[in-house]
């Protein structure tokens, strides 16, 4: 099981797009995956013709009295499966707090699930949270989406100085990648084009700012199921062949 977990402090930067296309890519694969709808809006569970919601209470789910397995819905994708968001999932943060060992509750709520999946992507709510260190705690892969403008890479800094003093678990990593990226505008090109690839831990795929993501609200599918042949779809695509190649040097993936 590999746990990818598409994380920003901002809102509006692509993680929802960008946790659908890859995760269904993943399942276009053959592999078993499993996407874990975490924010209150449920886009991601919206995008996969999912009801958002479950048949439980969240608080039963983080305290282990309620299994996950049996929260999980299918898609239309045969190998392609997600927990959907629900409303309740408002209540994580106050709930956490309340908890010891809060950072290792989600980790240990999906430990059930490494039979069955081999990947797992997480649909993370925005903000720097004691839920968004319990999502680093439980995940392999930190992916952030950082738009080129001054104040994402500003952000993207911010999380990068408190991980120096927060170090993630042993064996996960977090990286950046570029998303929304309008090669028009002059200040998305200056970015791209002066940023330091190695230095800052990044992914060498960007995702471009295009319609065809935007309609994903209207097909209700990933770009690459509804036009695989696009440059959106080739763009996560690339994205996706890079996390593949990090869980293989990682070594973490099970049979």
């Amino acid at each position: 099981m590999y746990v990818t977990a598409i994380y920003s402090i901002k809102g509006g930067v692509g993680k929802t797009a960008t946790a659908v296309n890859l995760a269904a890519l993943a399942s276009f694969s053959g592999e078993k995956t499993l996407l874990i709808d975490l924010d209150p809006q449920a886009s991601s569970t919206f995008y996969l013709r999912v009801k958002p919601k479950i048949k439980t209470t969240v608080k039963k789910l983080l305290k282990g009295k309620s299994s996950v397995e049996d929260q999980i819905k299918a898609t239309d994708y045969v190998h392609l499966d997600i927990l959907p968001s629900t409303f309740g999932f408002r209540n994580l943060e106050p709930l956490l707090e309340k908890m010891k060992r809060p950072e290792e509750r989600l980790r240990e709520m999906l430990e059930p699930l490494s039979n069955i999946y081999q990947w797992i992507f997480i649909d993370c709510p925005p903000g720097m949270t004691r839920l968004a260190e319990a999502i680093f705690y439980a995940s392999d892969l930190i992916m952030v989406p950082v738009v080129p403008t001054t104040l994402s890479v500003r952000t993207y800094h911010e999380l990068r100085d408190f991980i120096a003093e927060h170090p993630l678990r042993p064996g996960s990593r977090c990286t950046g990648f570029f998303s929304m990226v309008e090669r028009r505008k002059n200040m998305h090109r200056e970015i791209l084009n002066d940023w330091d690839y190695k230095k800052e831990i990044f992914c060498k795929t960007s995702i471009p700012y295009l319609s065809d993501v935007e309609r994903m609200g209207i097909y209700r599918k990933p770009v690459v199921a509804f036009k695989p042949g696009s440059d959106a779809s080739a763009a996560f695509a690339g994205l996706w062949a890079e996390i593949k190649k990090v869980a293989k040097k990682d070594g973490n993936l099970s049979d």
